[in-house]
């Protein structure tokens, strides 16, 4: 689910079950054209398209975080801003990037997506596998929807 799908009234009866929130990180400097902007929340979006399908029933698509240069003190905001995600009732917080090494070391996430250079594609079984497992190291493995041997 996306955030802007939810309301007040309707979010305590939800919380229990999307326990994961995923964090599109786009990589934006501010010295951007607009197309090229465009072309970086585009691309976190391609990485985090697999994940919003196949796990609609138990993660929810936070509003993407834009400004991220991957220097210490921004990787510093970002483990602040995913404490705080756990705190707010999140178990896992997931950040997906399109922008190869853009997101390193501990910055407070349970798993980070992104490509390894700039021509890979996402591959969605990779993606999909990759936050199964997240969840079965955890003990909370019950992903809804998805076919036998996918989670």
């Amino acid at each position: 689910m996306k955030f802007s799908e939810m309301d007040e009234a309707g979010w305590p009866d939800l919380q229990p079950y999307l326990d994961t929130c995923l964090l599109p990180v786009s990589g934006l400097l501010g010295d951007e054209a607009p197309w090229e902007m465009a072309d970086k929340a585009a691309r976190a979006g391609q990485w985090l398209f697999p994940l919003e399908q196949a796990f609609k029933g138990r993660t929810v698509t936070l509003p993407a975080y834009h400004y991220h240069d991957g220097s210490e003190e921004a990787s510093d905001n970002l483990e602040r801003l995913c404490e705080r995600y756990r705190q707010s009732g999140f178990r896992h917080v997931i950040l997906i990037c399109g922008r190869p090494g853009l997101l390193r070391g501990n910055i407070g996430a349970d798993l980070l997506l992104q490509p390894k250079t700039e021509d890979e594609q996402p591959d969605s079984e990779a993606l999909r596998q990759a936050v199964t497992a997240l969840w079965r190291k955890s003990g909370l493995d019950r992903s809804p929807g998805l076919p036998s041997g996918q989670g």
